[in-house]
């Protein structure tokens, strides 16, 4: 495959691709219960340079396990310069109803929760 002339298709779909899209599919993959599939477009949306893609991959693992997974996925997303207040997005509506079995709750430890809260990485693990 990488001999053949179709290498030449790597320059166009490089210049297509776009990650927010990617992510906002894996989103929408992840709300209809896809989990997998999701995975997949955020590590496609991370791996080019998406940090909230990267912050849901955390949140994920961390809500699923391992935790191991969840650290790394922090870790990538503070290297891509991840904040909070400047990359989760706003809703577009102030109201706060779902619909009828649209979401549902995931049980969360503690730890987990927790976790997800901090800016940094404790020490112990950014130092490993």
């Amino acid at each position: 495959m990488l001999r053949s002339e179709e290498i030449d298709t790597l320059a166009a779909f490089a210049a297509d691709y776009d990650e927010a899209g990617a992510r906002t599919f894996g989103c929408l993959l992840y709300s209809l219960d896809k989990r997998e599939s999701a995975t997949y477009w955020w590590r496609f949306a991370a791996g080019a340079g998406d940090p909230l893609a990267a912050h849901l991959l955390a949140a994920h693992h961390a809500a699923t396990g391992p935790t191991a997974d969840s650290r790394a996925w922090v870790a990538f997303s503070l290297m891509l310069g991840f904040r909070p207040d400047q990359h989760v997005p706003q809703p577009i509506r102030q109201r706060t109803e779902l619909a009828d079995a649209y979401s549902r709750e995931i049980p969360m430890r503690d730890e987990a929760r927790l976790f997800l809260r901090r800016q940094n990485l404790p020490h112990g693990l950014a130092s490993r």
